[in-house]
């Protein structure tokens, strides 16, 4: 018998939200020491990700999803990135193996600073036993909602803090 849908939303939130989004952030505002190989433990091969004007391809092997961090914390590290508040987040559990997390990411400097205000959806799905991101999709908001950054106009990107592309 399979688990309870309520146990497998405690258990994928507990994976992003408690242990995905801390490990993040310390090694993207470099408090870590951590290289960008650290996201093999929660992003798999291959990925999809896709993002406003920037990247739109598969990540086919893992150095591909390491580059992929790399060049994402590259860029908030030459900023002062800090930290991470998620002003909206949303979880859909499809089976015991396979759910998909929406959030805001309003990516900031220390002193609450904004530097970006992203809204990304997470495919992911459990892969040998563990959670795994295996499609990343995103585009720009300047909403505080899921709601209203989905039905958004797409922005114009020209000032983001990524490159044009990857």
């Amino acid at each position: 018998m399979g688990l309870h849908h309520d146990e497998v939303e405690q258990e994928i939130e507990a994976w992003f939200f408690d242990k995905y989004i801390p490990h993040w952030m310390s090694v993207g505002s470099g408090r870590s020491k951590e290289g960008p190989e650290f996201i093999l433990e929660y992003w798999g091969t291959p990925m999809f990700a896709s993002g406003t004007g920037w990247i739109n391809r598969w990540l086919m092997t893992d150095d591909d999803v390491v580059e992929f961090l790399k060049y994402n914390h590259e860029a908030l590290k030459g900023s002062d990135y800090h930290h991470t508040v998620v002003p909206d987040k949303r979880v859909h559990v499809y089976n015991d193996n396979s759910a998909s997390i929406e959030v805001i990411w309003s990516r900031r400097k220390e002193d609450e600073t904004e530097l970006e205000r992203v809204a990304v959806n997470f495919l992911c799905a459990r892969v040998d036993g563990k959670w795994k991101a295996l499609g990343i999709v995103g585009r720009d908001t300047t909403k505080d909602t899921l709601e209203e950054a989905w039905e958004e106009e797409l922005l114009d990107t020209s000032a983001n803090l990524r490159a044009e592309s990857m």
